[in-house]
């Protein structure tokens, strides 16, 4: 089965996100797993056992900027993604308070 790692990056201060909440779940809207990016803006592995369709990553971004005491944007950035196969996928996040970007990683 796949496994997905994340990282997300605050472009605006060009250093990692800590504490930002994370839900993975599956194309239903189910929840497979919860968690929260370390001191270096990564969760290593959210999750171990995808199986092959569609999952949604949801990343609050709203209450991390609110503890930053930054007024943003996006209370909340959503991720769709294809998991196709038995291999690791790694989705980062590049944020700031006014947009985001994501891409495939390794």
């Amino acid at each position: 089965m796949a496994s997905l790692s994340t990282h997300v990056l605050d472009t605006s201060t060009g250093r990692p996100a800590a504490g930002v909440g994370i839900t993975l779940e599956s194309a239903d809207g189910s929840v497979l797993a919860e968690g929260v990016t370390d001191a270096d803006g990564r969760i290593g592995e959210l999750a171990a056992d995808l199986v092959a369709e569609d999952h949604v990553l949801r990343f609050d971004t709203g209450s991390w900027f609110a503890a930053q005491g930054t007024t943003a944007f996006y209370p909340e950035v959503v991720v769709t993604f294809a998991v196709g196969g038995d291999e690791h996928y790694h989705v980062p996040l590049l944020l700031n308070p006014f947009g985001y970007s994501t891409y495939r990683g390794s």
